[in-house]
């Protein structure tokens, strides 16, 4: 197992040790684990900020900006367009083959980004990031996130979370570079570690409202922008630092727009992260289609059918069904081992 990246300290700041970390800008992700007891126990009342017995990291903070983005770009900002510069231009790669799977088990603790090999899953890393007021499942090493509070910046509301078959999908994980968007544009050509490197990824993971989050789909900048608008300089510059960081390239209507956000944005809060691990070798450029397609929203998917069997959780996993919830197609209780209605968290 790899050592841990980072280190919870009792102000709830990040720490890091060892290489340098990358500044990036804008900061937000979660994460979870595996632990639990296997009956239901109390919850413990510790706050995040007082969650330094997991011994593992904490993130920066993730306040969320309310005042209206002044009219001339930032540092910050031209920092991101300069960035976004060094970005390939290309059209989408077919989404043939694409499948969840291709980027590892959901939500998986065995990751070389911040949070892995820290005992928890990804889902509740973020959440115990993003959340305030945080309560812990007993006996998880304060992994299991019960409950808290969620300023979301993707709407600005704040959204009660309560950990539960009827409840938690309330507050969702978002993608920043959706999955699918991500395979159309250059991460086909990376390796299953890196992509799942990609999907775990604190830099690319937040918080949010789930129905918003919903509604996002796999949108890219050109077509769908937080509705929040003081948080759209902040959503552009980390998907274009996490493209930047895993050799994905945008679309010509994508850059426009990225550079739209950009062009009226006040200061972009920044914070570090730890570098990402990039392959020795560089993978072959890909050739797009001769002609550019118009960028794609992912459709929903179609129900899944009633008569829906895993035989165990690291097949709902591998599925990317993690986690099911009770009266969800294939839920049964040999995989809820604490009963509380969420399986395979």
């Amino acid at each position: 197992m790899r050592a841990r990246h980072r280190l919870f300290n009792s102000s709830g700041t990040a720490t890091r040790l060892g290489a340098s970390a990358v500044a990036v800008l804008a900061a937000t992700l979660i994460g979870g684990c595996d632990a639990g007891s296997s009956t239901p126990a109390e919850p413990s009342t510790t706050s995040v900020d007082a969650a330094s017995d997991r011994g593992d990291l904490t993130w920066p903070s993730t306040s969320v900006a309310t005042e209206a983005a002044p009219a001339a770009p930032s540092g910050d900002a031209a920092a991101a367009l300069a960035e976004l510069d060094t970005l390939a231009v290309k059209g989408r790669a077919p989404k043939t083959g694409y499948s969840r799977s291709l980027f590892g088990q959901a939500w998986t603790d065995d990751v070389n980004v911040g949070g892995g090999h820290n005992g928890c899953d990804t889902r509740n890393d973020i959440l115990t990031r993003d959340l305030t007021g945080v309560t812990y499942k007993a006996r998880t090493r304060n992994c299991v996130v019960l409950t808290g509070t969620l300023q979301d910046a993707y709407t600005g509301r704040t959204i009660p979370f309560q950990r539960g078959e009827r409840t938690s999908s309330a507050v969702q994980i978002d993608h920043l570079v959706a999955l699918s968007d991500a395979w159309q544009k250059g991460a086909q050509l990376l390796s299953t570690e890196e992509r799942t490197d990609l999907a775990n990824d604190p830099r690319n993971l937040q918080a949010v409202d789930g129905p918003t989050n919903q509604r996002k789909s796999d949108g890219d900048a050109a077509t769908w922008l937080p509705p929040n608008k003081s948080y759209r300089c902040t959503y552009v510059s980390r998907q274009i630092a996490v493209k930047a960081a895993y050799r994905l390239w945008v679309t010509a209507a994508e850059k426009s727009a990225m550079q739209r956000v950009l062009s009226s944005c006040g200061g972009t809060p920044t914070t570090e992260e730890p570098a990402v691990d990039t392959p020795t070798t560089t993978p072959p450029a890909y050739t797009p289609p001769a002609t550019t397609r118009a960028p794609l929203v992912e459709q929903p998917a179609p129900a899944a059918p009633s008569d829906v069997y895993y035989k165990n959780c690291s097949a709902v996993r591998a599925a990317g069904a993690a986690p099911l919830l009770r009266g969800q197609p294939g839920y049964s209780s040999k995989l809820d081992r604490d009963g509380d209605g969420v399986a395979c968290e």
